[in-house]
């Protein structure tokens, strides 16, 4: 599925030959993201991703450098989370050398320039200033602070409207310093394009990026004994809610069991959680499961926006439904399950950004790269069985926590539900 060369310098390059397309994806992965940074620096890594693409030397402009991809019918983009940053683009496969030229120059030579940090700063505070304007996401925020709280893992990777306004030039460019090295990065390219011209340009202008000492990730503190409830009290036509429990890292043995459970409970429109609360109960239109794998911690998440006062009989419907699935599910609907699992991410894999971002993230952050095939297997292993222990693991009632946001001036009653 792939090929990886390490370059002199540490940079990783893996890429995918996909000669059935007609597009290249090209993403830089690099070891930053809110995990790496003191309560001081919060947002950095997010400020910095908004920054590479404001102006280089060759490229002094942020209009040229989007230019340069836009102009051939590209599009480029750039994202930061709590363990990585990603610059990316995707360009018809001829393009593929300016592609990388412009990606490259970006990351190694932006200028960082004090006045278009100010311009950028207001930019990113409207952008903290419309999460919050979205319940939704910001319920999103809410219950990852409530899984680890006071520590970067619950931060919002945006950072907040205090840190935003504190950051300096010198603290940007330090941090570049800090975490921005060729041996914490990882190009990914897939597409139409062959694993030796992709390794002849990465040397051509990533060659001769120096190697530096770079620094690491905060570990996740966990150590919850009770249940944890947090509201936002907020004027809403929905309350937004959800529940989460503590679930594994990105390289427990026991992750795909529980991407299976999570699909079995709330993915798509004929998951549990959906056939129970929008389609039986007509309770919610938005209900959902999801889980999250980070390098020491994990979580599943239930969510719902529902009617304020509904909520009370929505999160009791929801609670109902994460118990239940320690009674065990039928061998019918766990492969159904399995099998939405694996047709997803085969429809995925056809998308050369997809590809990219499936090789780029795991090489960073696990130091290897399942195949699809590895992945496809996993998933056929999980049995009922498997489900079940993994349910009576996870559904535990003193690991529950919950976060809502909505127009309610009291968290006491939502404490008193979960009990």
């Amino acid at each position: 599925m792939f090929d990886k060369t390490v370059l002199e310098n540490g940079l990783r390059v893996v890429s995918s030959s996909m000669p059935h397309t007609r597009s290249v994806s090209v993403g830089f992965y690099v070891g930053a993201g809110s995990r790496y940074e003191s309560d001081e620096l919060a947002g950095a890594s997010h400020f910095l991703e908004h920054m590479l693409f404001k102006g280089t030397e060759r490229r002094p402009t942020a209009q040229q450098i989007a230019e340069e991809i836009e102009g051939i019918g590209g599009v480029m983009n750039a994202a930061t989370d709590k363990e990585l940053t990603v610059y990316w683009a995707k360009v018809g496969h001829q393009h593929f050398a300016r592609c990388l030229d412009v990606l490259a120059d970006a990351l190694l030579h932006s200028q960082l320039q004090a006045e278009e940090i100010e311009k950028e700063r207001q930019v990113i505070l409207e952008e903290l200033a419309m999460t919050e304007d979205s319940p939704g996401d910001l319920v999103g925020l809410l219950i990852d602070d409530v899984l680890w709280p006071e520590q970067p893992l619950g931060r919002d990777p945006g950072g907040s409207k205090q840190t935003v306004s504190a950051l300096t030039r010198d603290d940007i460019r330090g941090y570049v310093a800090a975490h921005y090295a060729p041996q914490n990065t990882v190009l990914s390219v897939a597409g139409n394009v062959s694993h030796a011209d992709v390794v002849a340009l990465a040397n051509e202008h990533l060659g001769a990026w120096e190697r530096a000492p770079f620094g690491t990730w905060y570990p996740a503190i966990d150590g919850q004994t009770a249940q944890r409830v947090a509201l936002k009290s907020k004027r809403t036509e929905q309350a937004h809610l959800s529940i989460a429990v503590p679930g594994f890292s990105s390289s427990h043995p026991d992750r795909f069991i529980l991407d299976v459970l999570n699909t079995v409970l709330g993915e798509g429109m004929s998951s549990r959680l959906f056939l129970e609360v929008r389609e039986r109960l007509a309770l919610a239109y938005d209900v959902h499961s999801y889980v999250s794998h980070f390098r020491d911690a994990g979580a599943l998440v239930i969510g719902a926006g529902v009617e304020p006062k509904k909520t009370d009989q929505t999160i009791r419907a929801l609670l109902a439904e994460a118990a239940r699935m320690k009674e065990g599910v039928p061998e019918a609907e766990l492969t159904k399950a399995k099998e939405f699992i694996k047709g997803r991410m085969q429809l995925r894999m056809e998308d050369t950004r997809a590809v990219s971002s499936w090789m780029g993230g795991q090489e960073l952050l696990r130091d290897e790269i399942l195949t699809v095939d590895d992945v496809l297997t996993a998933i056929d292993r999980v049995g009922a069985d498997d489900v079940k222990r993994v349910a009576e693991d996870v559904f535990q009632e003193n690991r529950l926590n919950l976060a809502v946001v909505g127009p309610f001036k009291s968290q006491d009653r939502f404490a008193r539900l979960l009990r």
